[in-house]
């Protein structure tokens, strides 16, 4: 009986450990995403004379608003993710937390208004809008869990949501992959790119989330064997 209570013991450790470490890892790879497209979303709108600011100079107030709560909204996803796990800092997650739907809020404000002015075709805005729609109910749902005090389910919503938050950058990412391969991007293959952009992520989420309770509920049947 003894040598299986520390074998359970030494298995329990175990999984701690590598759930540690993915988390690290996740939050690793987020950070190098995120900080990557606010560094280059700087270096394209930094200037007023840039060409990419050129087409909003029209609705420059728009865009203004959705890259200022964009921003602060990937960078306050990380500082969530980084305290959600720590009792001492419980006050600045709730701080920031707050912060961070308040930026997300103004951001999706500014995403609303360049939909409503875009010239760009109607399948594009329509995925630009489903990534709103996406952040909505993700964010939403991080909110009412929380305010149901389950824990649990606000850490899976909320990480779900940054996914979601960091949907240019990763739309990006793929956007560059298309052009290295010498493919010129059509309307179509950019809508279906926007939709990627966060219904991947989130399905590989989903995927890992699945592989991980399947492999806990086999440790505990063999245990309890």
């Amino acid at each position: 009986m003894t040598h299986r209570v520390e074998a359970q013991a030494r298995r329990a450790r175990g999984g701690a450990s590598v759930t540690g470490m993915a988390g690290v890892l996740l939050w690793l790879g987020l950070a190098v995403v995120g900080g990557s497209f606010l560094h280059a979303a700087y270096g394209k709108y930094a200037s007023l004379a840039s060409p990419a600011y050129a087409m909003f100079v029209a609705r420059h107030g728009w865009l203004w608003c959705h890259l200022a709560g964009g921003s602060v909204g990937v960078v306050l996803g990380l500082v969530q993710l980084l305290t959600q796990r720590w009792p001492r800092l419980w006050r600045v997650h709730r701080v920031s937390g707050r912060v961070y739907f308040a930026a997300m809020l103004v951001a999706m404000v500014g995403a609303i208004g360049l939909i409503a002015t875009s010239p760009a075709p109607m399948g594009i805005r329509v995925a630009f809008s489903a990534t709103l729609l996406a952040w909505l109910v993700t964010g939403g749902a991080g909110l009412v869990a929380i305010l149901r005090r389950d824990v649990a389910a606000h850490r899976r919503w909320m990480l779900r949501a940054y996914l979601v938050t960091l949907a240019p950058a990763v739309f990006r990412l793929a956007l560059a992959g298309v052009v290295a391969q010498g493919i010129a991007p059509s309307p179509s293959l950019i809508a279906w790119m926007l939709w990627g952009s966060w219904a991947v992520p989130l399905l590989v989420y989903q995927a890992g989330k699945w592989a991980t309770g399947s492999t806990v509920r086999r440790d505990a049947r063999t245990a309890a064997a």
